[in-house]
């Protein structure tokens, strides 16, 4: 190929076709996405609802999961109560200010979480503090932790009662099978929740 930018997204395309195929042929991955599509059904279906946070592009994904529970996704149907800890200004940078940007997220978890509620901390990495402490938090208060991360957070399993791990250590791919998974989720729970027949 001659053009060097049409090389570029042609093996970026081809990256992210083999990272697909790694994932569909990842049992234990898989197994995480079906246990954390049961999890989080089964909270909806008690009354719990669903926190989500995340940073940068985990945010943005953090945003677009909450909008498919609580919009749709598929089916017309009740709205789903998920909640982004990534979009009010006011208290993340209250807190940010008050408590410093590592409890943006920790705060919010014990103001609004509750036992039986699920808390969702997307970090491609593993490390980010702000969803640590989240997390620990959420513990804390029996509320039930989910990690999403890719290879080099496979360690953050400590933390999470279930946890998706992306087979990949490139954030762009980890990312890209982060929101599939969490597609492949709202369909799953969608279906169980409200389809008929």
């Amino acid at each position: 190929m001659s053009d060097p930018r049409a090389a570029a997204i042609a093996a970026f395309f081809e990256r992210s076709r083999k990272v697909f195929d790694d994932a569909a042929q990842d049992a234990a991955m898989l197994s995480s996405i079906t246990k954390i599509a049961g999890s989080v059904a089964s909270a909806f279906r008690r009354g719990d609802k669903l926190l989500i946070a995340g940073n940068g592009g985990s945010a943005a994904d953090a945003q677009h999961i909450a909008a498919e529970f609580l919009s749709r996704f598929k089916i017309d149907r009740a709205p789903l109560p998920a909640i982004a800890l990534t979009t009010d200004t006011s208290n993340l940078t209250a807190i940010g200010n008050d408590y410093g940007f590592e409890h943006v997220f920790e705060r919010q978890v014990r103001g609004l979480g509750k036992k039986g509620d699920i808390f969702i901390g997307i970090t491609t990495s593993g490390r980010s503090s702000n969803i640590v402490a989240a997390l620990n938090a959420a513990r804390e208060l029996g509320v039930t932790t989910i990690g999403f991360t890719g290879q080099p957070g496979a360690g953050m399993g400590a933390l999470c009662d279930m946890t998706l791990i992306a087979p990949s250590d490139e954030t762009a791919l980890i990312q890209q099978i982060h929101i599939t998974a969490a597609h492949a989720i709202c369909e799953v729970v969608e279906r169980e929740l409200f389809a008929k027949g």
